[in-house]
Formats: structure tokens, C-alpha cells, sequence
């Protein structure tokens, strides 16, 4: 099975890195968080991806061009123009980048990707977020559902410290620093999906969480896999510093390889 996975946004709220790099290529505990969610599917079984670039989309290309470098140790020896490698190590991945414009829409750029998919059930997810969410038994679920696609539902927690206050109030009474959140359940990503879904998308400009979403839950094609495990988007500049402390405390949910 493959993987698709949305990498070519611009990342303003997170512009203090996304300035010079493309927001899947910020680092947490020193390698992109793309590389993160690849090994979330890697460790699933999935080792065959198509990445839809954009903004700076080269920086993702060369990342993986080089990737045996960045993974080794190596000795260059300058008189005679030769490298040797040490203790290389390469994942066993197929990695398709296809550059989907740097203005194009997430469900644009779904649409642009379609030849390298073929006619089989796929994985879809942002370049952005990490996950303990059990993919294999994602799968499975979406093939008992029987429907075209899948959503990951997740119920985030909430970001600031809750205070409970009447109306007239002044005292506060209740003081939670995380609290659980509302109780909704939203759009995690980690689809799944059958490739008839991008018929429902007109063109570069649609956005997927848009038209295509709405039709499919209006056509009943659209099943929501409940994950209550943890699932983090990095989003801004305090959402990187949190996953960087798990990673570095070793305590990353997501790092289940």
C-alpha cells in the first residue's frame, strides 16, 4: 500500500523555521518531522510513498537525495575524489516527490498525484502531524466499513489553562492547565481512502477538507475511526518545542519503530 503525504503548504504560523525550509523539514530531535510520519507507516508495513511538494519543495528533494549521507558516516579522501561510507544504513523506502505548485490546495494537490497512485486503496495524511495511531488497524477498519474514505477522529486537549467563572463571578473556583477540550471529535487526518475519492475533486483550487469531504459524508462514503491515543499537529512554534521536549525525554508516543 501507499502513502501520500501533503508537504508543499507554507507554513506562516510556524515562521520562525518555515522562513528558510518547508514546514515538513523542521526538525524534531534533529530529523524532519516528515521523517517521523514515514516511520510511523514504515512500521506498519508501508514503505512506499508519494510526497506532493511545494513551497521549497527542492529542500525535500535534496534531503532525500542525500539521504545515505545524512544517515551515515562517510571519509572523504580529497586526493583522489572518493568517499567511502561507514555503517550506512537506508530505510526501505520508494519515494515518489511530485511538485504540486507552491499555491495549490490540499485537495489540488491530491488530484496532481493521481497517476503515481494506481487503482488501489491508499494512506493520506499532512506533513505535519504525529500520531500513535494504529495504521494496520486503520486499515482494517476502513475495509469493514465499507465506504470510499476514512478519517482518523481525534479529540485534542485543550491548549490554555480553564477557568470556571458564573456570570457574575470574580473568584475563580476551577483551574485546569490542560484541560480535555470540548468533548468534539475533529479531523485528525491519517485517511484512508480508495482512489474513486479524487473524482469528488474539481482542481487545484479545491480544498479536501472542503467539497470533497462534505460530499462524501452527504453520500455516506465517509466512516471516522475513533483514535483516543495521542495525536500532536505542529501547527506553531510552541507546538515544535513540545514535541522536541517528549522527543528528547523519551517519552515521544509516536515513536513506536
Amino acid at each position: 500500500m501507499k502513502a501520500v503525504i501533503l508537504a508543499g503548504g507554507l507554513g506562516t504560523r510556524l515562521s520562525e523555521e518555515t522562513s528558510i525550509k518547508p514546514k515538513p523539514m523542521v526538525e524534531i530531535g534533529g530529523k524532519p518531522i516528515l521523517w517521523h510520519i514515514m516511520k510511523i507507516y514504515s512500521s506498519h508495513g508501508i514503505n512506499e510513498f508519494i510526497i506532493c511538494c511545494g513551497y521549497k519543495g527542492y529542500i525535500i528533494k535534496e534531503y532525500f537525495a542525500n539521504y545515505f549521507l545524512h544517515m551515515s558516516d562517510v571519509t572523504f579522501d580529497m586526493r583522489f575524489n572518493q568517499m567511502s561510507i561507514h555503517s550506512g544504513y537506508a530505510e526501505p523506502w520508494r519515494i515518489t516527490l511530485v511538485n504540486t505548485g507552491d499555491n495549490t490546495m490540499t485537495g489540488g494537490r491530491l488530484k496532481q498525484v493521481r497517476e503515481h497512485i494506481g487503482n488501489e486503496t491508499f494512506c493520506f495524511t499532512y506533513g505535519d502531524g504525529v500520531s500513535n495511531v494504529n495504521i494496520t488497524e486503520l486499515i482494517k477498519f476502513h475495509r469493514e466499513q465499507n465506504t470510499l474514505a476514512t478519517l482518523s477522529a481525534v479529540q485534542p486537549a485543550g491548549r490554555f489553562g480553564a477557568i470556571s467563572l458564573g456570570q457574575e463571578q470574580t473568584k475563580i473556583t476551577s483551574f485546569k492547565e490542560k484541560p480535555e477540550g470540548d468533548g468534539a471529535w475533529i479531523n485528525g487526518g491519517y485517511f484512508v481512502l480508495e482512489p474513486q475519492v479524487i473524482d469528488f475533486i474539481a482542481d487545484s483550487s479545491t480544498v479536501w477538507e472542503k467539497e470533497p469531504l462534505e460530499k462524501l459524508a452527504e453520500l455516506e462514503q465517509l466512516s471516522a475511526y475513533k483514535h483516543d491515543g495521542f495525536w500532536q499537529p505542529m501547527d506553531t512554534l510552541r507546538d515544535k518545542n513540545y514535541l522536541e521536549d517528549l522527543w528528547q525525554s523519551d517519552k515521544a508516543p509516536w515513536k513506536i519503530w
